[in-house]
């Protein structure tokens, strides 16, 4: 579920750096829980 959750967060970073032009301080945050997401999925373990 983690890992589902970061990869949208990641796909909608993308999105929104290329496509929207929205802020930094958006863009950055959206990275950092993308990020944290896929290290709670790998911490956690497939169960």
């Amino acid at each position: 579920m983690f890992l589902v959750l970061g990869i949208v967060l990641f796909l909608a970073w993308i999105g929104g750096f290329v496509v929207f032009h929205v802020t930094a301080f958006v863009i950055h945050i959206l990275l950092i829980l993308a990020i944290i997401s896929i290290v709670f999925h790998f911490l956690r373990g497939s169960r």
